[in-house]
């Protein structure tokens, strides 16, 4: 009785609610002089913020190449195209700005998975290209990290996150490349959930083992990031903050560690501060470093939500079905002959949550 209480989704919600009312009330109350918030965004120099939003479509574009070189070495022909990868990869980022927690992770693969030829273990194979495209985004951090620690002016609070973050990422990067294996499927029926996500992620792993394969996802995330990191720059200097490469590194990377965990969608408020915080080491006034955390949040946000949507209507998706993405426990592997069946009655496609229908 208990545990199905605590894994209740309305004691979850009133949870995060509860948290998120108590984050807005210490913001508001004890943030910044919200009249200086204010007139921080009466100068805002327009043509900057288009150059943001500029470099981050060319971020979204890029991390979506790595994520179809993933999947090219993971799934079996026939491959999904560039254009339905992108498509959704958008719906995610779509997802991860609007919902708490990382439904986005999952609505990717709910795309995919419904446009793709069923097949066995597809779902489960898509979850681990997920965690693989993630586990390379850890190589253009752990660099931005080094780059960050030499050259700008850290507080000392952030300097223990960063090497948490750190010590974490080479841990991931460890485990990634000693899981790997070749896409040869391995049954997930009889697993708990946590085994589940570990043999999802070695399905999707499949990429370390070609080397020539694994440099191109990894030098297309450090592309995607270097054009996230000059769209901080570009957007810092369209509030009036003038302090480099140094400083948008610095705000770049404790704003991903503000938003590892989701209490609520964005985790506005908690960002703002993070970003605010740091900068006040170079100068720049609590408000108007609040002020530009929004901002470059509605910045970062624009590109996801506006092409998210897009795709959304596009795919025939409404977005209460976003919320219902299945976890790591629900994806199932379906059975060759439930395979043969929907070949034989000409129904490719499944339901958005899963290898079997609902």
């Amino acid at each position: 009785m208990r545990a199905s209480v605590l894994r209740s989704p309305w004691l979850r919600i009133a949870l995060i609610l509860v948290v998120a009312a108590a984050v807005a009330a210490a913001i508001w109350w004890r943030g910044p002089s919200w009249s200086a918030v204010s007139d921080a965004f009466t100068v805002v120099r327009w043509r900057w913020v288009f150059a943001a939003i500029g470099l981050n479509l060319l971020s979204v574009v890029a991390r979506a190449f790595a994520w179809r070189t993933v999947i090219e070495q993971a799934v079996p022909p026939p491959r999904p195209g560039y254009r339905l990868v992108f498509a959704a990869f958008s719906v995610g980022l779509f997802a991860n700005a609007v919902l708490p927690g990382r439904i986005g992770e999952l609505a990717r693969v709910a795309v995919l998975n419904r446009r793709m030829r069923a097949r066995r273990g597809l779902w489960a194979t898509l979850v681990g290209t997920v965690f693989a495209h993630r586990v390379f985004d850890l190589v253009p951090v752990l660099a931005l990290i080094v780059y960050v620690l030499l050259t700008a002016k850290i507080p000392q609070w952030a300097v223990t996150s960063l090497a948490v973050v750190a010590v974490v990422g080479v841990a991931l990067l460890v485990f990634a490349f000693a899981s790997a294996k070749d896409p040869n499927r391995s049954p997930l029926d009889g697993l708990g959930a946590a085994r589940r996500l570990v043999t999802m992620a070695r399905h999707g792993l499949g990429v370390m083992k070609t080397p020539l394969a694994a440099a191109e996802a990894v030098l297309f995330q450090v592309a995607g990031w270097m054009c996230q990191l000059l769209a901080v720059w570009a957007a810092m200097r369209a509030f009036h903050i003038h302090q480099g490469l140094p400083a948008a590194g610095l705000v770049l990377v404790l704003m991903n560690v503000a938003t590892i965990f989701p209490l609520w969608p964005g985790n506005v408020g908690l960002l703002q501060a993070a970003v605010a915080l740091p900068l006040f080491q170079y100068g720049v006034s609590y408000a108007r470093g609040f002020a530009f955390g929004i901002g470059l949040q509605a910045i970062e946000a624009s590109v996801g939500v506006g092409f998210g949507l897009l795709f959304l209507a596009r795919e025939g998706l409404s977005f209460a079905m976003l919320k219902r993405m299945p976890d790591a426990a629900q994806a199932e592997v379906p059975e060759e002959e439930d395979d043969a069946s929907d070949r034989s009655s000409g129904e490719p496609e499944r339901g958005l949550v899963g290898g079997r229908r609902r």
